[in-house]
């Protein structure tokens, strides 16, 4: 009771968080995100079996591409939850081991034995010959690096609801980056012909520190779009979706 008026004063309870709401795939904003994400690594992984040093930078040619793979990933994490995240990241996996087993194909096809037929098969060979450890490391790293973003975007999600976006984005590209950058070099290193430590060093700082600033640059651009697929995705917060996706 308190002094002045004689009446009970009832405990306030804590401000309870919105609760993360998520879209079910039911329209083909979905599917055109997983076409361009599996073509952005397949792509990413032809281009990084090229060293590429741009004065004291070293890096490889698949370096403007790739962060394009973890911005759709944070699209869809954010707007589809963590099991379609997951169905993403592994069908994407799935279509660039094809494309890896299709290179290998071509390449072992008997081709023509003249001058045009043997430069054009030399030609693949060191276009593309180098492109199964490439794609190991892409995928390993893929695999390891979009899991840990998306989960950890989906679970701060949890807590915030619908704040922070911006907070979800940078927290979870950080951590999703490191990971993908570390077993991406350490890996396909020395197909591109990094063999020294200080080299080695150079190219993981180099990628961490770039990919990480695309994606913190990119991030209104991100918001963006992850605001126009949730105003356009009919089931975005309908209560069976939100349960089953968060997962």
């Amino acid at each position: 009771m308190t002094p002045a008026s004689g009446h009970h004063t009832m405990p306030q309870n804590p401000p309870v968080p919105d609760r993360p709401r998520f879209a079910s795939i039911g329209s083909p904003y979905f599917g055109i995100m997983l076409a361009i994400m599996a073509v952005v690594l397949i792509l990413s992984n032809i281009g990084a079996s090229k060293g590429v040093a741009i004065g004291p930078i070293i890096t490889d040619g698949g370096f403007f591409l790739f962060p394009l793979a973890y911005i759709l990933g944070d699209v869809i994490s954010e707007v589809y939850g963590f099991r379609v995240a997951r169905k993403a990241i592994l069908t994407t996996f799935g279509l660039s081991v094809f494309a890896s087993l299709c290179y290998w194909a071509i390449i072992a096809l008997p081709g023509f034995d003249d001058e045009f037929g043997m430069s054009k098969q030399a030609a693949l060979e060191g276009a593309l010959g180098p492109v199964p450890q490439i794609v190991l490391a892409s995928l390993l790293a893929f695999l390891a690096g979009q899991t840990i973003n998306s989960w950890i975007m989906v679970r701060m999600k949890a807590r915030s609801g619908e704040k922070s976006l911006w907070a979800r984005i940078m927290g979870s590209s950080v951590a999703g980056e490191f990971v993908d950058t570390l077993i991406f070099c350490s890996i396909a290193a020395s197909v591109i012909g990094i063999t020294d430590a200080a080299t080695f060093v150079n190219y993981v700082v180099v990628g961490f520190v770039y990919k990480t600033l695309v994606e913190f640059i990119l991030v209104p651009v991100t918001s963006l779009v992850i605001r126009w697929v949730k105003k356009r995705e009919p089931s975005y917060g309908a209560p069976a979706a939100a349960v089953t996706n968060a997962a």
